[in-house]
């Protein structure tokens, strides 16, 4: 049995006590969690059409909409991996804006005259910035359309739009109202909401995906797991985490969960493949883990392997880890997994995330924490608390 299965199948009393009654099973439900996703938005399809068209997604080009992207943290994340998918299928202005940038300078982010549809992205809808935005925007901005996307069918976002003829709200299955401190199931089934809502139009073309993504997210775990856990036990102090245009989020989000999840003591970074020799690559010793996501585009890679390949002729990190969607030539890595899905790149979040998130967990684990609740210190929580708003 695969190190994560071992942990699914530990006896209740012994999951509380060790802190892995939520996120072990939380990563590993991923691939089901997506199909209930999608169920969720089938089911609504009209209504959520009907919306979109009423902010002027797929009207003529001077109608449409500027689209933000609004989360914060891990929430933000999904919108980072959203951007260019939405822009390329909407054919509109579209841009990531964490919402603790919209709390204290929406008014900066704004052009008067212009229609806005901002979607909202929250695991709980409790964020005080997230629900402060909305707030603030409905009684300040009410012709800006919202939608809600939350993973709690209680949510204080969802109630806050409630009634709203500008709004329309969706709370994805109880299921990925993660109970673990560290989003997981959450923000990859958000992610492929936000697929869903790219191809309004054309569901049946993103169904075929979809089960692509299913199917490669089963086979991948294993593999991952196993990886993820052998690496937990290597000398490791730091991970640093690349990828380009979309997979440039799922570093992202990589480096928070292995931040989150070992309190810190595995210090992370990410950075585009590009990005990372203007300045960042002098933070690369040889205790640091390197986690390339590999592009699936041929003129991207090139660039991805001409960086691993210096990192490791230059001997600066540990070890080399590429995550691609198929085989790599021999040197450049001393690892690779492989995710067997014929998707673009635009598609692969969810999928490729879920590596990263075993590091954290095996990360945690092996630095004697508890990743359901990894903060000894009380330094971060599951929801972010003691926010003060001010006027």
């Amino acid at each position: 049995m695969n190190p994560l299965g071992t942990l699914l199948t530990l006896p209740e009393a012994e999951k509380q006590a060790r802190g892995v009654e939520h996120t072990p099973k939380e990563i590993a439900q991923q691939p089901q969690t997506w199909l209930s996703t999608y169920e969720v938005f089938r089911e609504r399809h009209a209504a959520i059409g009907q919306f979109l068209q009423a902010a002027g997604i797929g009207s003529d080009p001077v109608r449409r909409p500027t689209v933000f992207l609004v989360g914060a943290g891990t929430s933000d994340y999904i919108g980072r991996s959203l951007t260019q998918l939405l822009r390329r299928c909407w054919q509109c202005e579209v841009l990531a804006v964490p919402s603790t940038d919209l709390v204290t300078h929406s008014e900066k982010w704004l052009v008067e005259g212009r229609p806005y549809l901002w979607i909202s992205f929250s695991r709980s809808g409790e964020s005080p910035e997230g629900i402060a935005v909305l707030e603030h925007a409905l009684k300040n901005y009410p012709c800006i359309h919202h939608f809600v996307v939350n993973c709690n069918q209680d949510s204080p976002m969802l109630r806050v739009i409630a009634g709203r003829k500008q709004a329309f709200g969706i709370a994805l299955p109880d299921a990925v109202h993660d109970g673990g401190l560290a989003m997981t199931s959450s923000f990859s089934s958000m992610v492929v909401f936000g697929h869903c809502l790219a191809h309004a139009e054309d569901t049946d073309y993103y169904r075929v995906i979809l089960r692509r993504l299913v199917q490669a997210g089963s086979n991948f775990i294993d593999a991952a797991a196993l990886k993820a856990a052998e690496l937990a036990n290597v000398n490791l102090t730091s991970a640093c985490f690349i990828g380009s245009g979309p997979l440039k989020a799922v570093a992202t989000e990589s480096a928070l969960k292995v931040l989150e999840l070992t309190s810190g003591k595995v210090r992370t970074m990410s950075e585009s493949a590009l990005g990372l020799r203007h300045g960042p690559m002098a933070a690369l010793d040889r205790q640091t883990l390197l986690v390339a996501f590999l592009s699936g585009d041929e003129k991207i890679r090139g660039y991805e392997l001409d960086l691993l390949e210096e990192i490791g002729r230059k001997k600066l990190v540990a070890q080399r880890v590429i995550v691609a969607p198929n085989s790599i030539p021999p040197g450049y890595a001393e690892s690779v997994l492989t995710v067997e899905a014929a998707v673009a790149d635009d598609y692969r979040p969810p999928l490729d995330v879920i590596f990263g998130q075993l590091l954290g967990l095996f990360f945690s684990l092996r630095h004697g924490l508890k990743p359901d609740c990894p903060s000894p210190t009380g330094a971060i929580s599951r929801v972010v608390q003691n926010v003060r708003i001010h006027a």
